[in-house]
């Protein structure tokens, strides 16, 4: 028998052949061209595959182990977020300016203030029994004129540079106020001396770790007495852009969203602590605006600019209060009667339910 060796060069080309041109269409002997279709399906699924496998699969920023390259990630992020933000609100002003009267009203932001669940005990300023409790309360004879407020600051024993600094600055924001130290003295043996020398207020600031944490606000001489959590205090140098000095001319006060009988007592509180003629001249306002039930100080004063401008500087200081407790009659710790305190765990649970 004679036998044809082939040479392994064809082979070899051959097969280079096949695998630079995968989509050559291979001819089945019965030219139906069948299996050439099967072939090329299955190139394409082994194409779609590798590229599938060729982009990395999808991560958060979390997931960066670089602390830097996370960081400059997360701003990227933000800012296309941002951006992406204000070309949908600039498409819906410029489609609000095109329909003109046609256009639909304005989507209301849902909130926790206004999805507040309502509250029984929700004051109406026209009812026949809150105007017969404001003239008998113990506020009343301020209010009547009868009475102008006199007030006395004093902190806890051994108080920081901080601290100290805070009672001179609200001795400052409101008139006729005194500044006395402690000197080891009890809160029983105070509000006697204050109720002798007409004082009708008497305001405690405490620290802890030389920062004020606390405020009790005792009327005297019959109470009640608030007590109070302080944060996020800011003095006069810490504030931004902060006007001159407060003149000694009485303030404005504006009282915000004390709805409840309960925050209109506290609101009665705090106006009780100024003047009822404020000096319009000095153009100064103190602002306590309740939301959430955190009250916000702030002091500022306006100047206007023209019928429609108005400009404001903040005078300081800052904080924010969290009403505790509110006791009956003076402070006692002890035997004291306690009109409402605050339970977190109960009153906290429902998130849209405020006191206030």
């Amino acid at each position: 028998m004679d036998f044809t060796e082939v040479p392994p060069t064809h082979e070899v080309q051959g097969k280079k052949k096949k695998s630079k041109n995968p989509k050559k269409k291979s001819v089945s002997p019965n030219g139906d061209g069948e299996s050439s279709k099967v072939e090329e399906k299955e190139e394409e699924k082994m194409q779609k595959g590798d590229s599938a496998s060729a982009f990395p699969p999808t991560f958060s920023v979390s997931e960066i182990k670089n602390k830097q390259r996370r960081h400059v990630m997360f701003m990227k992020f933000k800012q296309e977020k941002r951006q992406q933000k204000l070309q949908l609100k600039k498409k819906k002003k410029k489609e609000r300016e095109a329909l003109g009267d046609k256009a639909p009203p304005k989507e209301v932001p849902k909130t926790i203030e206004n999805q507040r669940v309502y509250d029984e005990t929700t004051v109406d300023p026209e009812d026949e029994e809150v105007a017969f409790d404001e003239g008998t309360d113990e506020f009343s004879a301020y209010f009547n004129g009868l009475t102008n407020p006199k007030v006395l600051i004093t902190t806890s024993d051994r108080p920081r540079g901080r601290t100290v600094r805070f009672c001179e600055q609200l001795a400052t924001v409101i008139p006729n106020a005194h500044v006395y130290y402690r000197k080891g003295l009890a809160l029983k043996r105070i509000i006697p001396q204050c109720v002798a020398r007409d004082f009708t207020y008497l305001m405690v600031v405490n620290e802890d770790r030389q920062v004020p944490n606390g405020l009790v606000l005792c009327h005297l001489p019959d109470g009640p007495t608030a007590h109070f959590k302080v944060s996020n205090v800011r003095l006069r140098k810490e504030i931004k852009r902060r006007g001159k000095e407060p003149s000694e001319h009485s303030p404005e006060v504006i009282l915000n969203n004390f709805s409840t009988r309960l925050g209109h007592s506290i609101g009665r509180l705090f106006a009780a602590l100024f003047p009822q003629n404020p000096q319009f001249v000095g153009r100064q306002v103190v602002t306590f605006h309740n939301q959430r039930d955190f009250i916000f100080f702030r002091f500022h004063r306006y100047i206007f600019k023209n019928e429609k401008k108005v400009g404001i500087q903040e005078l300081g200081p800052r904080f924010t209060l969290k009403l505790r407790s509110l006791q009956k009659g003076t402070f006692d710790s002890k035997f004291g009667e306690y009109e409402w305190v605050l339970k977190r765990h109960e009153m906290d649970a429902c998130r849209r339910k405020f006191q206030l």
